[in-house]
């Protein structure tokens, strides 16, 4: 799938559509928190499943869908 963010764009996935996704790729989505089904669809795509962890901090990746929600996660935890 490897969808991502159109450069310049902020966007923020709603749980509805993660777990969407994470159906298509045969994740099940439960009662698993929004980041736990991020990390899994990460997974499943082949990339590293980094969605709001330390990893954040130095993340180049400007045209991850996750991004924004990323971030502001990641922030969260530390604060």
């Amino acid at each position: 799938m490897g969808v991502h963010n159109s450069p310049g764009r902020r966007v923020v996935v709603t749980l509805v559509e993660v777990k969407r996704m994470a159906k298509e790729l045969g994740v099940v989505p439960g009662r698993k928190r929004k980041g736990i089904l991020i990390r899994e669809i990460q997974e499943r795509e082949g990339n590293i499943p980094c969605f709001a962890t330390p990893r954040a901090e130095v993340c180049g990746e400007e045209e991850c869908l996750w991004r924004e929600d990323c971030l502001r996660c990641y922030r969260r935890k530390l604060v």
